[in-house]
C-alpha cells in the first residue's frame, strides 16, 4: 500500500495560488483562489514565483517528489488554461474586470473539478497499481502454488499408478489369502471339533481319575492309619527291648569290671609264675651241676676208703638244699576250680 501524503492536493493548490497572488499575479493582496489578474501566467513567471522549497516551507511538511509532481500539474493547468489571456474588446473596464472575474471563478471551479477528478483518478490509479501489484504477487504465488500443485499432482499420479499396481497385486494376494483363510477356517472347524471331543474324553478321564484318586486316597488313609498303629506298637516293643538292653548292658559292664580285675590278678600271678619258673630253672641247673660233681666223685670214693667229707663240699651241698627249699616255697600255688570257672566266660 502507498504511504499517505502529509498534505492534500487542495492544500497544495491553495498555497500555489496564494503564492502567485502575493507575487503580483492577482489584483488584491489577499490570497483569493477565485480572483486571478489578467496578466498571463507563463512558465518562467510561475517557476520564478513558486518552487518546491518555498511551497514546502509554506506548508511545513510534504514529500519533495510529490510536491514537484503537484507543481508540474498545476503549472500545466494554469499555463494551458490562460486565465489572464481573456480579452474582451469594446467593453468598459469595470464590466471587463467583472467578466474576467466571473471567467476566472468559472475556470477555477472547473479546474478544481478537474484537479479533484485527476486526484481521484490518480488515487484510483495508485489503488489500481497497488491492486495490480498485489494481483501480480498473487499471480506469482498462484503460479508457484500451481507449479507445486503440478509437481504434487505428478507425484500423486505416480503414487496413484504405484498404488493401483499395488492394489491389483494386493487384490490378487487378498483373493489368495481369502482362499487360504477359507481353508484355515475349515481346518479350524475340524480342529475345534477334535478339541471338543478331546475335552469330552479328557473330562471323562479326569472324572475317572478323580474317582480312582478318591478310592486311593481312602485306601492310603487306611494304610497310613494301620502303619501308624503298627509303628506305635513297634516303638513300644523297641522301647522295651531298649530297656532290657540297657539292663543287660549295665550287667555286662559290671561283669566287664570284674573280668578286668581277674585279668589283672591273672597277669600278676603269671609274672610271679614266670619268676618262680626262672628260679626253679636256676635251682635245677645248680642241682644238675651238683649231681654231675657227685657223679664225678663217686668212682673216686669207691676206689678210696671212706673219709670224712670235705668242708667245702659239705657247705655247697647245704647251700643247694637251702636253695631248693626256698625255690619250692616260692613256687605258685595251683588255682582253684572256682577261679577257673569265672575266667572261662571271658576266654
Amino acid at each position: 500500500m502507498a504511504r499517505p501524503a502529509a498534505v492534500s492536493p487542495d492544500q497544495i493548490r491553495t498555497a500555489v495560488l496564494a503564492m502567485l497572488a502575493e507575487a503580483g499575479n492577482a489584483e488584491s493582496t489577499t490570497p483569493d483562489t477565485s480572483v486571478i489578474s489578467a496578466t498571463p501566467v507563463t512558465r518562467e513567471r510561475f517557476r520564478r514565483a513558486v518552487s518546491v522549497r518555498r511551497l514546502r516551507a509554506r506548508l511545513g511538511a510534504g514529500d519533495p517528489a510529490m510536491l514537484s509532481r503537484a507543481l508540474n500539474a498545476i503549472e500545466a493547468e494554469l499555463v494551458q488554461a490562460g486565465l489572464a489571456e481573456v480579452a474582451l474588446p469594446g467593453l468598459p473596464e469595470p464590466i471587463a474586470e467583472q467578466m474576467r472575474a466571473l471567467w476566472a471563478a468559472a475556470v477555477s471551479v472547473q479546474l478544481d473539478d478537474v484537479v479533484r477528478m485527476k486526484a481521484e483518478a490518480r488515487d484510483a490509479m495508485e489503488a489500481a497499481q497497488v491492486a495490480r501489484h498485489d494481483a501480480d504477487l498473487r499471480v506469482e504465488l498462484l503460479r508457484v502454488e500451481l507449479a507445486d500443485l503440478r509437481a504434487h499432482l505428478s507425484a500423486r499420479d505416480a503414487e496413484l499408478a504405484t498404488a493401483r499396481t499395488e492394489c491389483r497385486v494386493a487384490t490378487t494376494t487378498l483373493a489368495e489369502r481369502e482362499q487360504a483363510a477359507a481353508a484355515l477356517r475349515q481346518s479350524a472347524e475340524r480342529m475345534t471339533q477334535a478339541l471338543e471331543d478331546a475335552r469330552t474324553d479328557h473330562a471323562a478321564a479326569l472324572a475317572a481319575v478323580h474317582a480312582r484318586y478318591e478310592g486311593l486316597s481312602k485306601r492310603l488313609l487306611q494304610e497310613t492309619e494301620h502303619q501308624r498303629h503298627a509303628l506305635a506298637a513297634e516303638r513300644e516293643r523297641l522301647a522295651k527291648q531298649f530297656a532290657d538292653a540297657q539292663t543287660r548292658i549295665t550287667a555286662l559292664e559290671g561283669l566287664r569290671e570284674r573280668l578286668l580285675e581277674e585279668v589283672a590278678g591273672g597277669r600278676d600271678a603269671h609274672r610271679q609264675a614266670v619268676a618262680e619258673a626262672a628260679a626253679l630253672a636256676t635251682v635245677v641247673a645248680g642241682q644238675r651241676h651238683a649231681l654231675e660233681a657227685l657223679q664225678a666223685l663217686t668212682p673216686e670214693q669207691s676206689a678210696r676208703p671212706a673219709s670224712p667229707a670235705h668242708p667245702a663240699r659239705r657247705k655247697a651241698a647245704r647251700n643247694a638244699n637251702v636253695g631248693h627249699a626256698a625255690t619250692v616255697a616260692a613256687a605258685p600255688r595251683p588255682r582253684s576250680r572256682s577261679s577257673r570257672s569265672r575266667k572261662s566266660p571271658s576266654s
